[in-house]
């Protein structure tokens, strides 16, 4: 590759790096190019998978701040720079991995941060925010429910006693 050519991949990888949530690095020996395409689709909107050059790779996350890369920047190495929800591109790399063995996610990269490949399986094995907020909202309602049950206890407990009386003092007259 040209010098000035290099310069613009690195300047792209660096621009990648900086504006993604989180970056997912895997090694892709023996794909096809279809399968990369399916990949790709599988990934869909939320995150853009660029084959890299690893000494590329390294000099880009050096410049981008990013640290502790260099000991999985070996081999042929795509990174999923994730736009959106980092957890989703996770998920869509674990099952296109099941599928298709040849590709191996290495680490991920999230908030500046390195995290072992377990930690992305870890990731890729949560709910989606969705879900995860449809289930804080729940638990938040059923404990607003138990509140206002605890609050409207003693009134109703007073009124079942006044009626009592009142019924008691019918019976007695």
């Amino acid at each position: 590759m040209a010098r000035p050519k290099k310069s613009e991949h690195i300047a792209e990888l660096v621009e990648l790096f900086r504006e993604s949530s989180g970056a997912l690095l895997t090694e892709y020996r023996g794909l096809t190019v279809e399968q990369m395409q399916e990949l790709r689709r599988a990934m869909g909107q939320d995150a853009e998978y660029k084959v890299a050059k690893n000494t590329l790779a390294k000099l880009a996350a050096k410049e981008a701040g990013v640290e502790g890369l260099d000991d999985e920047l070996t081999g042929p190495t795509a990174i999923a720079f994730v736009k959106g929800e980092v957890a989703t591109v996770a998920k869509a790399l674990r099952d296109f991995s099941k599928e298709h063995e040849a590709l191996v996610i290495k680490t991920g990269v999230l908030e500046g941060a390195v995290v072992p490949a377990e930690s992305v399986a870890k990731l890729a094995d949560l709910e989606s925010r969705e879900v995860l907020l449809a289930k804080a909202a729940g638990a938040l309602k059923a404990s607003l429910y138990k509140a206002a049950a605890t609050f409207q206890a003693p009134v109703l407990k007073t009124v079942r006693t006044v009626d009592a009386l009142r019924e008691k003092q019918e019976n007695a007259a």
